[in-house]
């Protein structure tokens, strides 16, 4: 085995076919087998999957069906991709994240029929990238097209250190430009503030400071990644959608302070798997990772604090 794989989950929907694409070709990139997952949940029927009259299968045989096609996809697209197929029976978010311990990255799609019937975003991005091993990229929307542009948000958090970390590392492997966005947005739990214009101004400048700040090891370590740092008065919802516009992937932190505010995936991650138009790869800090501090004023005041 060529170390931690890319495990992609499955479900039988024709969008799955082009997850399992998106997989494919970042194991290609971080030079890793494919291990492709259907889990059957035996308790769930959805008619939408009713088999034609007189036709019956078994589990086994309906995600044996699901494997063959999805890993036909994977060999027609990379011939020399190891790629392994894993079948199991059970609760879907459980069964990922069991496959989620020694996977390098865990991809799953927004939605689907089969074994992810009846788990829109709500559940999947939420139960699975809150509390995985690894990365999660919920392939939203995979496109053809690649603009050579990765976006990840950041807040001056460390917890968002690891999304850095995360994006920087994709940007250089992809050979493609790295835009970091910091959102800064008066908080409505602070009305005291609007009044006080040079107030709030000289918190603005010392967060976009600090967010600049926060880059400067980062474009050390990778000279090679071409760096945009955009610094915006907006939701950050509203502003990683609108830039994940023009990108191939957007990252975000699994949970942060400041912009991000004290849980991204209630709040700004929900919002932005729901609005943007790339894949997003959540990322949750490493278990070493400092707690949460103040670096500097940040405006993302009223996101889930």
């Amino acid at each position: 085995m060529n170390g931690r794989p890319v495990v992609v989950g499955v479900d039988g929907s024709p969008a799955a076919l082009g997850v399992v694409r998106w997989a494919v070709d970042d194991a290609i990139r971080r030079d890793r087998d494919l291990r492709i997952v259907h889990v059957a949940e035996p308790w769930v029927f959805d008619q939408s999957l009713a088999t034609p009259p007189g036709f019956h299968e078994s589990l086994t045989e309906r995600s044996q069906a699901v494997l063959t096609e999805a890993a036909k996809v994977a060999r027609d697209r990379a011939p020399g991709l190891r790629v392994e197929t894993v079948a199991r029976t059970g609760n879907v978010r459980k069964e990922l994240l069991r496959e989620s311990h020694d996977a390098e990255v865990l991809v799953v799609g927004s939605r689907g029929l089969g074994g992810f019937m009846g788990l829109v975003l709500g559940s999947v991005s939420m139960g699975v990238t809150g509390h995985a091993d690894c990365p999660v990229v919920v392939a939203v929307h995979v496109q053809e097209t690649a603009y050579g542009e990765i976006v990840v948000g950041h807040d001056v958090s460390p917890e968002s250190e690891t999304a850095l970390e995360f994006a920087f590392e994709e940007a250089a492997r992809r050979g493609a430009r790295l835009r970091a966005v910091y959102a800064w947005q008066v908080s409505v739990f602070l009305p005291m503030f609007t009044s006080y214009t040079s107030d709030l101004e000289q918190i603005y400048d010392v967060g976009t400071r600090a967010a600049k700040e926060q880059l400067l090891p980062w474009r050390d370590k990778y000279p090679q990644v071409e760096v945009h740092d955009t610094v915006v008065r907006a939701h950050p919802v509203e502003a990683l959608a609108e830039a994940s516009s023009r990108a191939d992937l957007l990252v975000v932190g699994s949970r942060g302070r400041g912009a991000f505010g004290s849980a991204v995936l209630a709040s700004v991650g929900h919002g932005v798997l729901h609005h943007a138009y790339c894949p997003v790869a959540i990322v949750r800090p490493h278990p070493s990772s400092a707690p949460a501090v103040d670096r500097g004023p940040s405006g993302g005041g009223g996101l889930g604090r």
